[in-house]
């Protein structure tokens, strides 16, 4: 298809700057005329399983100002193709829902959204966005389950999944020679690198951090709720599973002899530039600041396996969302599956380095030659979505201070994990985070 051959030359040729014109958060695109809008509906009507759009739609969508490049490119694209005017406006991705809160039912908001995942549970019991229903079964089948699972919420598909985000391991291949396969393994190289008294080590992550250690209570079979993170009488946090994590966590403590207050994104992204931590876990948010301080010496593999199973990191997922007050949904989810195709994230990727969650952009030569980008598809492909239940705000406190208390004081991880399972128990009764 001609619309298919212009993104594909756009995504081979685009660069990763480009300069971004600021829009109106209110003004809706003008009118369109009755001879484009004939054109949109033929168009679409040639597109087997496309909704027709409605009659003088055009549409508003947000975007955050970091990857509005890629939604102004494929906004014209769009709009080429089926003859719908389409406006973007900078709204960031976090700050969408409680936008849509209010503009939603004013009638002013975007018809389509973007946001992550885990913003999903908060919209949808606020009925604030349309299930994703007429391209339900096309979007499973191309998107990773993975994905698909972070876009559901009560067993409905509301999103169109764009881009993936999870943490991996970073080296530096000037100091380590061959990637670690196992935290064993980062334990051998660290004790030859470590030098707490030179400020050297061999690997730094933040500790203390639920977030970047959920691979030691998942990857041995802890979990948080439920099987699929949306049943919150299930808390898994603290059984034989976790444990058994938690030994390894443990052991990390002799080759990163630090308090968890002394390590955050700061001191460890220095550490990392100069070479004075070796493998840094962290996400895609640090890669171009270390691309340009280490250039080729730069390295992203998954995370080091545990008790020798796969990593289990938290993922996260960025997907459009048709707002449930679009005076035209039919067009609105005709954009989010255009703007989430195979070609369309492989465009995201060219212009913000973004991780695909399309399985056939996964496997293109774009994709798989990139050995930054690919460490992070690899960790993706065994990572859990972060649950989007509203109870997940309750759980970072009382998972911290457990995290706290066994690396800095030494606390038995049992009962510190039974501690925060009580905890977080309470927090989901009373309705407090």
């Amino acid at each position: 298809m001609e619309f298919k051959k212009k993104l594909l030359a756009l995504v081979a040729v685009s660069s990763l700057s480009v300069s971004m014109a600021a829009c109106s958060a209110t003004n809706k695109p003008e009118a369109e005329t009755p001879a484009a809008n004939n054109n949109a509906q033929s168009s679409a009507a040639g597109d087997a399983g496309a909704l027709a759009p409605e009659a003088g739609a055009k549409l508003l969508i947000w975007e955050s100002k970091e990857e509005r490049v890629f939604t102004d490119e494929i906004a014209k694209l769009f709009t080429e193709k089926y003859n719908i005017p389409v406006q973007v406006d900078e709204i960031a991705s976090t700050d969408q829902v409680t936008r849509l809160t209010n503009d939603g039912p004013a009638g002013v908001g975007a018809d389509v959204v973007v946001f992550p995942h885990d913003h999903l549970g908060r919209a949808a019991t606020a009925q604030l966005i349309l299930p994703n229903d007429s391209y339900a079964e096309e979007t499973k089948k191309n998107n990773a389950d993975n994905a698909i699972q972070a876009v559901t919420f009560n067993d409905t598909l509301y999103g169109f999944p764009r881009a993936a985000e999870t943490y991996a391991l970073y080296y530096n291949k000037e100091l380590v020679k061959e990637a670690p396969k196992s935290f064993e393994d980062v334990i051998a190289f660290s004790k030859t690198f470590t030098n707490k008294d030179k400020n050297k080590f061999g690997i730094m992550w933040e500790p203390a951090n639920t977030y970047f250690n959920y691979p030691f209570i998942a990857s041995t079979g802890g979990y948080l709720f439920g099987k699929n993170g949306t049943d919150k009488t299930d808390i898994g946090l603290n059984n034989e599973g976790a444990l058994a994590g938690m030994k390894v966590y443990t052991s990390l403590k002799e080759i990163l002899p630090v308090k968890s207050g002394d390590i955050n994104p700061d001191i460890k992204r220095g550490l990392f530039t100069t070479g004075d931590v070796a493998m840094d876990i962290t996400g895609p948010w640090e890669l171009a600041g270390y691309k340009k301080a280490l250039g080729d010496k730069l390295a992203v593999v998954p995370i080091p396996t545990i008790a020798g199973k796969p990593a289990v990191s938290f993922s996260g997922v960025k997907a459009w969302y048709v707002n449930s007050f679009s005076k035209y949904p039919n067009a609105a989810k005709l954009f989010a599956k255009f703007a989430s195709s195979k070609e369309a994230q492989l465009l995201l990727h060219k212009k913000v380095g973004a991780i695909p969650t399309n399985k056939e952009a996964q496997e293109d030569p774009q994709i798989k030659n990139d050995p930054i980008i690919s460490g992070f598809v690899t960790q993706f492909k065994n990572s859990q979505p972060m649950p989007s239940i509203p109870e997940m705000d309750s759980v970072w406190n009382p998972l911290d201070s457990a995290l706290t208390e066994v690396w800095n004081n030494g606390k038995d991880p049992k009962e510190a994990l039974n501690t925060a399972a009580a905890r977080l128990k309470e927090l989901i009764n009373s309705g407090k985070k």
